[in-house]
């Protein structure tokens, strides 16, 4: 393990982010979390967490990074490319300091697999405009690694849940759908693993970087998952849904575009690590108490 402290700067603290860096702070690590916004600021400021001003568009002060020795970014790519490594290109030029970057991307970077499994070792083959910017997005923060001697994680996270977003949730609130299509099948995983996963990995030294796979042991269909929480909580699932007549928005949609099982046998022979939810089944307790509160 490495030395404590740790001073972590997490770009993009939202709802995975932000879990991470509870989880670093818990640790007793130090942390800095970027904002964009006045109200996520003041949110942060009032925790007592340390604040980096990402409201402009520009490139960064080259002494952005002093005294940071460990960074992750979560936050997409877009269009014209990484905006976060674009607006640290000076900072990270100075950033003599830094010694590991984790960067939280995307199991969608596999494309669609109709349903077989698929490891880190699998080759990239996305067929979403936004899994095409995830690969680009990857080999440049593995290149910026490399440049300054900064270990560099990638971290594919498979469909995300937790308190406040995940099936008991939308049940509670009428927002659920169980719709079917054939032969789909989503691999998941609950954000205090991808947490534990990450803070583990972060705190790991003596290896070099990987590509790491963070999705539990039990995919299945998303209407599965639904019929679970139902029977958990207790209350009638709602209708099944045919896929092709279901009304949904085109993002909603491309999600059913990609179907396939992913592996985390890496995660835990390289890491050690042990899910503390292995499949949504051991999830849901914890989550019909904490959405009921």
């Amino acid at each position: 393990m490495t030395r404590l402290p740790i001073r972590l700067l997490v770009i993009g603290p939202g709802f995975t982010g932000g879990a991470i860096l509870k989880a670093a702070r818990a640790a007793g690590h130090q942390v800095v979390a970027s904002w964009r916004n006045p109200v996520v600021r003041d949110s942060l400021e009032k925790a007592g967490i340390e604040t980096l001003d990402l409201s402009g568009d520009g490139p960064l002060a080259p002494d952005t990074l002093e005294g940071v020795t460990h960074l992750l970014v979560s936050v997409p790519p877009g269009p014209a490319g990484d905006p976060v490594l674009q607006r640290l290109q000076p900072a990270l030029a100075k950033a003599g300091g830094l010694e590991w970057i984790g960067y939280l991307s995307s199991t969608n970077v596999y494309g669609d697999h109709g349903g077989d499994w698929v490891s880190e070792d699998t080759p990239t083959a996305p067929s979403l405009e936004r899994g095409k910017r995830r690969v680009v997005a990857e080999a440049a923060w593995q290149a910026a690694g490399a440049a300054i001697g900064a270990r560099v994680d990638i971290f594919r996270l498979a469909g995300i849940y937790g308190p406040g977003r995940n099936a008991i949730r939308s049940l509670i609130d009428g927002k659920a759908r169980r719709i079917v299509k054939e032969g789909q099948v989503f691999s998941r995983i609950h954000v205090a693993d991808i947490a534990a996963a990450v803070l583990l990995a972060m705190q790991l030294e003596g290896r070099p970087g990987m590509v790491f796979n963070l999705a539990d042991d039990d995919p299945m269909p998303p209407a599965d998952v639904i019929g679970l929480a139902a029977e958990a909580l207790g209350v009638t699932p709602p209708p099944l849904e045919a896929f092709e007549t279901a009304e949904m928005s085109e993002m909603a949609r491309s999600f059913y575009l990609e179907s396939k099982r992913v592996r985390n046998d890496r995660v835990k022979e390289v890491l050690g690590f042990a899910f503390r939810y292995p499949s949504i089944r051991d999830a849901l307790p914890d989550l019909i108490r904490s959405e009921q509160r």
